[in-house]
């Protein structure tokens, strides 16, 4: 099924003509349950304010679960794996104690400063709650670090005890990064920052081909509208427009290797949310209920080992 490209878009393409009514109006659910593995979630009106997002744009306002909840509860997901954007230790702790009090975070994965010298007490302090279950390293924060041993030691820490390394932006390091801790577990955010799909980023589908090889390395199905290119709020939310890139990670990575997140409120300067989950939903409800379930359940359980 993952290698008969003509066959899915084919199929894609009827969804995508019936429009997204049609795609939401489908009786069976998606997946017997859902978990959108990228949220964001802040409160720039606390004292000490945020350090993203920046203030003056559409993003710089609270939010909260709730908020996400009602965006989200009608279309059948209610639990989220939520990524700590920013690089502030203590905020860190604040997503943990909203994860306490709401129902719906069923993980955090932290933000934390490889090169710190209390990364590991910090990690460790964390890593006592079982809400937390790993760390993001966007490529900036991985370039200051990618000759140290800090960024070693860290990452063998990671891996002992049993977290996810979130990777943002630039993944070359990856293969070397598991050549010395194999058994670290690697989720790629944002489908490895593809670019629109009708103008892909030179080197792109090189650079996924070559990352699926490994075998710990996993793939969310996330940050399609942002990339695409399009004014704000405007991104075509067809799945037939994000055929290029899907079908390229579908093939790479399989069924077992995707999730699916929103990457919202960020999402928002694309599409509405029930946009962005229109997208991906038109592309696996066509092959069938096993795949469904994994891409947009199993699979977060098993990257993240979510309790």
């Amino acid at each position: 099924m993952w290698t008969r490209r003509e066959s899915i878009r084919t199929l894609v393409g009827t969804v995508a003509g019936l429009g997204v009514g049609a795609v939401r109006a489908e009786s069976q659910p998606i997946a017997a349950r859902i978990i959108d593995t990228h949220t964001h979630f802040y409160d720039p009106s606390r004292p000490q304010g945020v350090p993203w997002p920046g203030k003056g744009g559409p993003l710089y306002r609270p939010v909260y679960p709730k908020d996400w909840a009602a965006l989200a509860g009608p279309l059948g997901i209610r639990q989220t794996l939520v990524v700590e954007a920013s690089p502030w230790f203590e905020d860190n702790q604040w997503l943990l104690d909203l994860a306490t009090k709401e129902t719906s975070i069923v993980g955090v994965v932290g933000n934390l400063e490889f090169g710190h010298p209390e990364f590991s007490r910090r990690l460790r302090a964390l890593a006592s709650n079982p809400l937390f279950r790993g760390v993001r390293l966007s490529g900036k924060a991985l370039a200051a670090v990618i000759a140290t041993r800090e960024l070693w030691d860290g990452l063998k820490l990671l891996a002992e005890l049993d977290l996810a390394l979130d990777i943002n932006g630039e993944f070359g390091a990856i293969s070397g990064m598991l050549a010395t801790v194999p058994n670290l577990r690697v989720v790629l955010n944002h489908v490895g920052s593809s670019g629109p799909p009708d103008r892909l980023r030179v080197g792109w589908r090189e650079e996924i081909q070559r990352i699926s090889a490994e075998p710990n390395v996993r793939c969310k199905v996330s940050g399609l509208v942002e990339q695409s290119g399009a004014a704000s709020g405007m991104a075509l939310t067809s799945t037939e427009h994000y055929l290029p890139i899907l079908d390229h990670v579908s093939q790479c990575f399989g069924p077992d290797r995707l999730l699916y997140g929103s990457n919202w409120p960020v999402s928002d300067n694309g599409a509405d949310y029930a946009g962005v989950f229109n997208v991906v939903t038109g592309y696996f409800r066509l092959q069938g209920q096993e795949i469904c379930d994994k891409v947009f359940y199993k699979n977060a359980k098993a990257a993240y080992k979510v309790v």
